[in-house]
């Protein structure tokens, strides 16, 4: 799909590159639109709990296009600090589609499998009622809400199960554990689909290639994921016979036990079942994301190199 000069973005802003799909788009847009100026917040210049900062930045700024990688993900903590969490979330994000709308920028923001209950046994559809069962899924659905009611020209991602190399994700706490337990007792009643953050930035790339008049013309709501699914227990169990093939060293995968999420009691409620169709996505922008397995060994192939 070529794209006309005055439709490709000139002026980006990426809001967050300290979490997990942040850093990877913060790695990956200098190269994808080397023609493009990118200005890189941090949580030194942006404050979500200081709306002023986003406002701030914005209109100092003037972007064309802001992607929003910034959220408050302590999903237990949540419920000892809803405000907190709303904030980052659901308010926020409001006040940055409603300054996008004000400036003519589109925007990209990322959701959560978690606005769902998980009471479907198929993969959700964008269509499908929300039923947040904790104080994370819900400040995240209220951030959705408010970018939907801005009247913003916005792409609204959700994604689940983000990992990578760096920060704080399964993959790296696997590893871990590995180093300090003989044995790792993990869920396996709990079924989603893990996302490598690279690939989910790679695919932001490349839908803002595909220009303003698209996203324009596209904006709404999409889910982005790995196709397949697994559980908690059937992820560690891949991470562990991926990285024996790669080191040549087996021991590891008996030191996994499945277990009911009865077993293991946390303050937040997961919902059982949080797999995610892409196809609005694949037929709209002809974006796909590889399965859950083949994005694990791209991920720690990567790592290799």
């Amino acid at each position: 799909m070529s794209v006309s000069g005055s439709e490709v973005f000139s002026r980006i802003l990426l809001v967050g590159s300290e979490g997990q799909i942040g850093g990877a788009l913060a790695r990956q847009l200098p190269q994808a639109f080397p023609q493009a100026m990118l200005s890189v917040t941090t949580q030194d210049c942006v404050d979500f709990t200081k709306p002023e900062t986003l406002v701030q930045a914005i209109r100092e700024f003037v972007p064309d296009l802001i992607i929003n990688a910034v959220a408050y993900t302590a999903v237990d903590r949540a419920e000892q600090e809803p405000a907190l969490a709303h904030q980052i979330n659901g308010v926020a994000p409001g006040i940055l589609a409603e300054e996008a709308r004000l400036c003519g920028a589109a925007l990209i923001h990322y959701s959560t499998d978690y606005v769902f209950d998980g009471s479907k046994r198929t993969p959700y559809v964008e269509d499908d009622a929300v039923h947040p069962l904790n104080e994370y899924g819900r400040s995240k659905h209220a951030g959705e809400a408010a970018i939907l009611q801005s009247g913003a020209n916005a792409l609204i991602l959700r994604t689940s199960w983000v990992y990578g190399l760096t920060g704080h994700n399964f993959l790296l706490t696997m590893r871990r554990l590995a180093r300090e337990r003989d044995e790792l007792r993990i869920v396996d009643d709990q079924i989603g689909a893990p996302n490598d953050s690279e690939a989910l930035a790679a695919a932001t790339a490349q839908l803002v290639a595909q220009g303003k008049k698209r996203l324009r013309e596209c904006a709404g709501l999409y889910h982005l994921s790995a196709t397949g699914e697994t559980s908690w227990f059937g992820f560690a169990q891949a991470i562990f016979v991926a990285e024996a093939a790669i080191l040549g060293d087996d021991r590891k995968q008996s030191r996994l036990i499945p277990i009911t999420t009865a077993d293991y009691p946390l303050p937040a409620i997961r919902p059982a079942y949080g797999v995610l169709s892409s196809e609005r996505l694949s037929q709209t922008f002809g974006i796909q994301l590889p399965s859950w397995q083949a994005m694990l060994q791209a991920c720690l192939a990567r790592e290799q190199r």
